[in-house]
């Protein structure tokens, strides 16, 4: 998974750079796919980070327990790792449904129509 959101943080980086490119303006439609594409990834990406925050902090409080010879910061760092851990499933899992392809549908517009009824009880 770490993979897969690596390679979808490094796209981002891409559209922003394509984004910030003088000639993207010229031709509007591009422009509107890539910014749309840009703001779709948004949420992955910050998802991505603090991800990935995440594991650093797991990854130290683990080395702290290891190797720190003071007593009260290894029992602060046990006491860390539980939470860490717990919000590293919380954080795959919401990665898992950020991921999920949208409906393509999703973003066409619809008019509705609202009128009164008649007739009735």
């Amino acid at each position: 998974m770490l993979e897969k959101l690596e390679a979808i943080h490094q796209r981002y980086l891409e559209i922003e750079q394509q984004m910030n490119e003088p000639g993207i303006m010229s031709d509007m439609k591009r422009y509107i796919k890539i910014s749309k594409d840009y703001k779709d990834l948004q949420p992955v990406v910050a998802a991505y980070k603090t991800y990935k925050n995440l594991l650093d902090n797991i990854a130290h409080a683990k080395d702290i327990i290891a190797n720190e010879k003071d007593e009260d910061f290894r029992d602060m760092a046990k006491a860390e790792l539980p939470t860490f851990l717990e919000q590293k499933d919380q954080m795959e899992e919401d990665i898992r449904v950020l991921l999920i392809p949208a409906y393509p549908q999703d973003s066409n517009n619809v008019i509705i129509e609202i009128r009164a009824g008649t007739g009735g009880d």
